[in-house]
């Protein structure tokens, strides 16, 4: 495959989680998966530039990006479970009435 069809793939994965962001400002579920996708979208950029280019340090980059990505993950489920106990509800107007 060529640079330009790694290219518009990852175009297409990062307009899907801009899409999934502005579609969905209320599940924190989908804002999760829709960052994930654009975290995705770049590590595929990374991957193909790197391919391209002959220089593995995009290789090594993504597995920074990948281990951001999974604390981040980690950190919103959980602050997503205590949201859930506390309120019974995963929607984001919920969060703006915790006080703390």
């Amino acid at each position: 495959m060529s640079l330009s069809a790694y290219l518009i793939l990852s175009t297409l994965i990062f307009a899907l989680g801009i899409a999934g962001i502005i579609l969905s400002r209320r599940n924190l579920i989908v804002l999760l998966m829709s960052i994930e996708l654009i975290l995705v979208s770049v590590n595929t950029n990374f991957i193909a530039f790197s391919h391209y280019l002959h220089d593995v340090v995009g290789q090594v980059f993504v597995f920074f990006v990948l281990t951001v990505a999974a604390a981040e993950a980690a950190i919103g489920l959980a602050i997503l479970v205590v949201l859930f106990r506390a309120k019974h509800s995963i929607e984001i107007g919920s969060i703006a009435e915790l006080k703390g």
